[in-house]
């Protein structure tokens, strides 16, 4: 008798593979320069080889599909920083922003395409500003800690300081990404690194 268990397991692996085939011809197809704006639904289910119907089979719509990609890039960036403690001092947190980097110059031309697109979709827009969030809390908890052990200066606003190192952050890595060949990558993981460590993490303490 034949397995129901490894029947639906077949039919989710195709669903999956569908699915996989046409964020990653979105992807492609962003990297190729096309603008995500001008993007139809119907060029991209012919480049990824599926019916226009099958595309909504998955997706309620553009919006969606870029969300999706979004939020994997982002989990991605979101782990490797994450993973960065103040014990690590300024040499670790300069590999961390190494990493981010490397992470947003493979991911540009979705970046660019959030952007654009956050300017007129409110969806997209809070969507990209609660991944952020995630990054905030977790800048703010770090440099909490390190005020409560006496490491940085308690006169530091927390909320302030992280709003101004993630949003600011975000920003500089795109346009850095975007403007650069990556010949310059090494020094704005540098730069930025020491920006955050020396102007928050272990700025001097006011007298």
């Amino acid at each position: 008798m034949p397995s129901i268990t490894r029947r639906r397991s077949g039919a989710a692996d195709r669903r999956g593979g569908v699915e996989a085939q046409i964020l990653d011809t979105v992807t492609r197809l962003l990297a190729e320069g096309a603008g995500f704006t001008e993007l139809g639904v119907q060029r991209i289910a012919a480049a990824a080889g599926v019916a226009r119907s099958t595309f909504y089979l998955y997706f309620a719509d553009k919006t969606q599909l870029l969300l999706r990609l979004a939020a994997s890039m982002s989990e991605t960036s979101f782990g490797i920083t994450a993973a960065w403690r103040p014990e690590a001092g300024l040499d670790g947190l300069t590999t961390t922003f190494t990493d981010v980097i490397a992470t947003y110059r493979a991911h540009a031309a979705l970046l660019t395409a959030v952007q654009e697109t956050s300017a007129y979709d409110p969806a997209v827009r809070d969507f990209w500003n609660d991944r952020l969030e995630a990054f905030r809390d977790n800048t703010r908890r770090l440099i909490a800690a390190e005020q409560a052990a006496g490491r940085t200066p308690a006169d530091i606003d927390p909320a302030a300081a992280t709003r101004l190192m993630i949003d600011g952050g975000d920003r500089f890595l795109l346009r850095h990404v975007t403007t650069d060949d990556g010949g310059r990558d090494a020094a704005a993981a540098r730069e930025l690194a020491a920006t955050w460590w020396y102007g928050v993490f272990r700025r001097p303490a006011a007298s």
